[in-house]
């Protein structure tokens, strides 16, 4: 097997990805215990590990579609896709964490929601494994826009 500079750019990414959100979800934390929370929110430590399988998942999600798909228009809209969204994943902790600018943090969010659901149809056609991958991804950012629809209407 042939080792290409993807496999360590794009998990390199995804580590810078991460780790900038936690730095700004970190920075926020003593603003985030002050709040009313909804019932079902998780712990932080689950939360922390449900973000960690989506990044590795994203990650090689992204993998399987760079080392398979065409260089056509299609895959160039999927790059720009996985790079918004992991600016838009970042962009939230900052709206949320760092801002407390929680409505817009919600309204960031479903646009957030709406590249990850955008990736997962077009690059169905490419590699379904790599769609799929994306599928718990979007699950919890459903979940996570709830939480904070109900953050706000608590506060």
């Amino acid at each position: 097997m042939k080792i290409k500079i993807n496999y360590f750019i794009i998990p390199l990414i995804t580590v810078l990805v991460s780790l900038s959100g936690s730095l700004l979800t970190n920075s926020g934390m003593d603003w985030y215990d002050t709040l009313n929370l909804p019932a079902v929110t998780p712990l932080g430590s689950f939360i922390g590990l449900v973000w960690t399988v989506i990044f590795i998942l994203t990650a090689i999600s992204a993998l399987l579609v760079w080392n398979k798909a065409a260089r056509d228009n299609r895959f160039k809209l999927i790059i720009i896709l996985f790079i918004a969204n992991a600016l838009l994943n970042i962009f939230w902790s900052f709206l949320f964490f760092y801002q407390h600018l929680i409505l817009a943090a919600v309204i960031e969010m479903i646009i957030l929601e709406i590249t990850v659901l955008i990736l997962i149809y077009l690059i169905w056609k490419i590699n379904k494994t790599a769609s799929w991958l994306l599928a718990p991804y979007a699950v919890w950012v459903i979940f996570a826009t709830y939480l904070a629809v109900q953050i706000l209407l608590l506060n």
